[in-house]
């Protein structure tokens, strides 16, 4: 499957090529100034082309100032902790004061983190933002080993050690999982640096709870049909050769198909917006598919047990749930402040799958469990959107504070 991706795309290279310095050519001649209609048409064409091709580097973060009433702060990317398979990405705020320290968990789910921007920029308003930027799996060599749910949960536990007591942990979707088992073994250990506050945002806790079309997606073959049909080797040109992956462009494909009308009329609206010279619609599309389409593999062992353990046997909600042999037990968090928010109308994870993280918690007392269900919106609305800024954020914000 891969190989031949990776020969559909050689091949595809020289027309990308001269589809992309004809464009220019376009649009920087005589007849494009004149407004000459078939030259904008031409154009514009070869710009959607250019669009619709899949990507496998990282977007740039596109933060680079941070404005917050009167304030307004300078950003830079700090690496603080760099593995094979991730990077703690710290975004320091130049002469901003002191403010709580917040790690951002990403997904690992055939994107990269940057389509959390709007999650990260809207705490870097009142906090110091670190976030899990996780690597391409087909740029890491096979000698970095492999990389599975255990160096996940592993990979949080060392990122909060590395930014150190009194921190403050949002995981968004698919890490929800490991987010918890890791503050509940950290706290187990009495940890230093088991993080204050801990929020899950419309994640998959106990996935028998109202199960959603992509819950039912996962039980209905065996693992084994998973291993055999999904999973594929990186091939010769890249860094991580040979390593076995679930391919982001496959990932890509199943969202895709899922919603084929809405993308279809995305492109032919872009196509539009660039022949009418409505250039500020074209550019809204253009960097959300720059976005969307930008995909990272998946290492099959990370992505088979996360299809078995949390989508096919529910470890975590029946207490089974193991990290290098060891049984994770949530019962053992009992001073982290808990806040669990889902969305009405998700239909990825639905309403009562993150809510079981209160009743694994159980230990915890009253006043340090929140759970909040936001009205009205899917799953990209909890952490995203007009809805994510005005009404689910200042509860994050204010978890986070009172757990100072």
């Amino acid at each position: 499957m891969y190989p031949a991706y990776q020969a559909h795309s050689d091949l595809m290279w020289p027309l990308r090529t001269a589809t992309r310095l004809s464009t220019s050519f376009l649009q920087q001649s005589a007849i494009a100034d004149a407004g000459w209609l078939p030259a904008r048409q031409m154009s514009a064409a070869g710009k959607v082309f250019e669009l619709a091709q899949i990507t496998h580097t990282r977007p740039p973060w596109r933060i680079g100032e941070i404005v917050n009433g009167d304030e307004r702060w300078a950003v830079t990317e700090e690496a603080t902790l760099t593995t094979p398979f991730g990077t703690l990405l710290r975004f320091r705020r130049e002469g901003a004061p002191a403010s709580p320290k917040v790690l951002v968990v990403a997904p690992m789910s055939g994107h990269f983190a940057t389509l959390l921007r709007e999650t990260v920029r809207t705490l870097l308003q009142d906090h110091d933002v670190y976030v899990t930027d996780w690597h391409n799996v087909r740029d890491v060599p096979l000698s970095a080993g492999r990389f599975g749910l255990d160096e996940y949960t592993g990979h949080l536990i060392d990122f909060l050690a590395a930014i150190g007591p009194q921190a403050h942990v949002v995981a968004v979707c698919q890490p929800c999982v490991s987010a918890l088992a890791a503050v509940a073994l950290m706290a187990e250990d009495d940890h230093p640096a088991t993080p204050a506050s801990l929020t899950l945002m419309a994640g998959p806790i106990d996935c028998r709870v109202s199960p959603t079309a992509v819950n039912e997606l996962a039980t209905s073959k065996p693992i084994e049909w998973f291993k055999k049909n999904l999973i594929s080797h990186v091939p010769w040109q890249h860094a991580g050769a040979g390593r076995r992956v679930y391919p982001g462009f496959v990932q890509l494909s199943a969202f895709m198909s899922m919603n084929k009308d809405r993308h279809a009329n995305a492109f032919k609206d872009y196509y539009k917006h660039l022949v009418a010279d409505e250039f500020d619609k074209a550019e809204v599309t253009r960097m959300f598919y720059e976005e969307y389409l930008a995909v990272a593999d998946l290492a099959a062992d990370f992505y088979l047990e996360t299809v078995e353990r949390v989508f096919q046997t529910y470890d975590l909600p029946r207490g089974e749930m193991m990290f290098k042999g060891r049984r994770v037990n949530p019962a053992a968090i009992r001073r982290t402040a808990l806040l669990t928010v889902e969305g009405e109308r998700d239909d990825i994870c639905s309403v009562g799958q993150t809510l079981a993280a209160q009743d694994l918690a159980s230990s915890l007392k009253a006043y340090l469990r929140t759970h909040y269900i936001q009205p009205n919106v899917g799953h990209y609305g909890v952490f995203s959107g007009r809805r994510w800024q005005h009404q689910v954020y200042p509860l994050v914000r204010h978890v986070i504070q009172v757990s100072q």
